[in-house]
């Protein structure tokens, strides 16, 4: 994977790939761990807004930094810790989605999260071109036309905001890509560690062991 000259600079990419999970429909255990997350957010930020959740601003600061406004199209962990804050209860889907919905929450950075069967190597972020779009999940298509996208030799297929339907994580899923974008002023150790932790969390819950972890750039 790499990141096109014109996005270095901008971007900090986290990566790490995933082999032999176990994807379920639900896990009890999952369940009660994301429920205790959303409860200590609302516990210390309760009616408050996103952006005064501590983390918030990194992502906010990456998405100005691609020439994308987080106020009109927000990152994915904003999107969810507003759900929280709001007392509304986050979609199930599989415990692999759940999971990296449940790091999202912890460390408050957008992340991918793609079946890695459906992806045709070499995978490069680089901005969309003119007409390009990928079907989204449950949605439409998601225009990417100037904006920040993992492509493949098929196309784009993600980005910091949403995935695509082609690269979806299913119960047949068995190994996973999954990326973290950070500002590119993130430090770079604290960005191991929050691969470290999302790692950790998805393999309680799903099992499988790591085959690959890299940042980008990598200094």
């Amino acid at each position: 994977m790499e990141i096109a000259p014109d996005l270095v600079g901008k971007v900090r990419l986290g990566v790490f790939a995933l082999d032999g999970l176990r994807v379920n429909e639900q896990d009890v255990a999952l369940a009660a761990e994301v429920e205790a997350a959303a409860a200590e957010l609302r516990s210390r930020h309760g009616g408050g807004r996103s952006a005064e959740v501590p983390g918030a601003a990194d992502a906010r600061s990456l998405y100005k930094a691609l020439g994308l406004d987080p106020t009109k199209t927000r990152p994915s962990n904003e999107a969810l810790v507003r759900r929280v804050l709001k007392g509304e209860a986050l979609s199930r889907v599989n415990t692999l989605v759940d999971a990296l919905n449940l790091c999202s929450l912890r460390y408050q950075l957008p992340f991918g999260l793609y079946d890695l069967s459906r992806i045709r190597p070499p995978v490069v972020l680089r901005k969309g071109r003119p007409g390009e779009s990928y079907e989204g999940i449950r949605k439409g298509p998601v225009s990417v036309e100037g904006r920040p996208t993992l492509a493949d030799q098929e196309g784009p297929f993600g980005n910091p905001t949403s995935d695509s339907a082609r690269t979806m994580i299913t119960l047949r899923t068995a190994a996973a890509l999954v990326t973290c974008y950070a500002p590119a002023a993130f430090a770079l150790a604290r960005l191991r560690e929050v691969l470290e932790g999302t790692e950790a969390t998805i393999t309680r819950h799903c099992g499988g062991r790591r085959t690959d972890q890299r940042v980008l750039p990598g200094s």
